[in-house]
């Protein structure tokens, strides 16, 4: 049976914080955090609505429009000085591979994405969350706004190895690239939180299917999630589910006690149903010159095109020679065929069995002694 859910302190000697909720103020609950510990953020912070006064429909009933005190700032500087100090806090906890994903609207998006380049963070994407059903513009004076705007960051322009999980979107996408527009209905219904009066219960509840997304675009199982405005606990909700540890700050009692209730009561998956589809891409890189350290081939050893039109010898340092001609498996077979580029890998055979079989299944064996050696 499944522990509840705990509202906790951070304790140094510990890590009580995992698939937990912390309360409190989000920039002094980030700080109690371990430096670089968390693999992906995901931030939906107050948007800074400036709404003045109610908002009605045209048959003057109330719209239940956004007016919480912790979307109140008294100026555009105090909500700066708001995003720096919590994107601060974000990037010192988050590791150097992790990636951020911020979500807003026109009123503070392109506020949030500025001091995210001013504070080194490196912008990835930016993706549109197009609503399926958006609420209407009830004054007739503006566009219908149909979307929110998602930043997706790395830690910093020199970050590499973040998760980026291209093939599994590609093959879920009908093996199309998934694009940078994605197309969901806001949060309503069974999942739509509900308080005691059967009110929306958060004004700002983003839907599963939104958040799933996120995470099985660049998480892995196992990855730690941090969402530092919690809300009503989507981000542990969808963690949970995926076999994901998450981490959340929030400061509002009413929203963390929904918030575990709805937690505790999800299943996760089995580990089977969360294996991540990955290419070539995703491989580690293995150089020529590898196979040969490793005795998989030799120097003096004889290459072909699958067609034996041309013959390479395999040299000591990694190069290969046909003819006059030298140097890498790729220069190689493109100077051969008087192409421009050429993958060597597949182009060049090597004699087995009687026939020929291309040395990208050489470079297969060396990168499964690579996972033998580092498991």
């Amino acid at each position: 049976m499944q522990a509840s859910l705990a509202v906790s302190s951070f304790q140094p000697a510990e890590a009580p914080w995992l698939d937990t909720i912390l309360k409190g103020d989000c920039v002094a609950a980030l700080d109690r955090l371990p430096e670089r510990s968390v693999d992906a953020i995901f931030a939906d912070p107050p948007y800074n609505l400036q709404l003045n006064g109610d908002l009605h429909r045209p048959d003057q009933s109330k719209v239940d429009a956004v007016d919480d005190d912790w979307d109140r700032f008294e100026s555009f500087a105090a909500y700066d000085a708001f995003t720096r100090a919590w994107l601060l806090a974000a990037r010192r906890v988050l590791k150097p591979n992790g990636t951020i994903w911020v979500i807003g609207s026109y009123h503070n998006i392109f506020r949030v994405g500025a001091a995210m380049q001013d504070l080194g963070y490196w912008i990835l994407n930016d993706i549109v969350w197009r609503k399926t059903n958006p609420m209407p513009n009830f004054r007739g004076r503006r566009f219908q706004n149909a979307h929110e705007t998602m930043i997706w960051a790395s830690r910093d322009a020199a970050a590499k190895g973040y998760t980026f999980n291209y093939d599994a979107l590609k093959a879920a996408n009908d093996d199309v690239q998934m694009r940078s527009d994605w197309l969901f209905p806001i949060c309503t219904g069974a999942e739509r939180l509900k308080d005691d009066s059967g009110n929306k219960l958060h004004p700002t509840q983003k839907p599963e299917a939104l958040l799933a997304r996120v995470m099985m675009a660049s998480t892995k199982p196992g990855d730690v999630v941090l969402d530092p405005f919690f809300g009503s606990g989507t981000t542990g909700a969808v963690a949970k589910r995926l076999g994901r540890h998450f981490v959340g700050i929030e400061r509002e009692q009413a929203y963390i006690d929904a918030a575990r209730e709805r937690i505790d009561a999800v299943v996760p998956l089995p580990s089977v149903d969360l294996s991540l589809l990955t290419g070539k891409r995703a491989e580690p890189r293995v150089a020529f010159v590898s196979l040969i350290d490793a005795g998989i081939v030799r120097p003096g050893m004889f290459l072909y095109d699958a067609r034996k039109r041309w013959v390479a010898k395999v040299r000591a340092d990694g190069t290969i020679a046909a003819g006059d001609r030298v140097g890498s498996i790729h220069r190689v077979g493109a100077q051969v065929q008087e192409l421009d580029a050429c993958n060597g890998w597949t182009f060049w055979h090597y004699e087995r069995n009687g026939g020929l079989t291309a040395i990208d299944e050489l470079r297969r064996i060396a990168r499964l002694g690579m996972e033998r050696a580092g498991a």
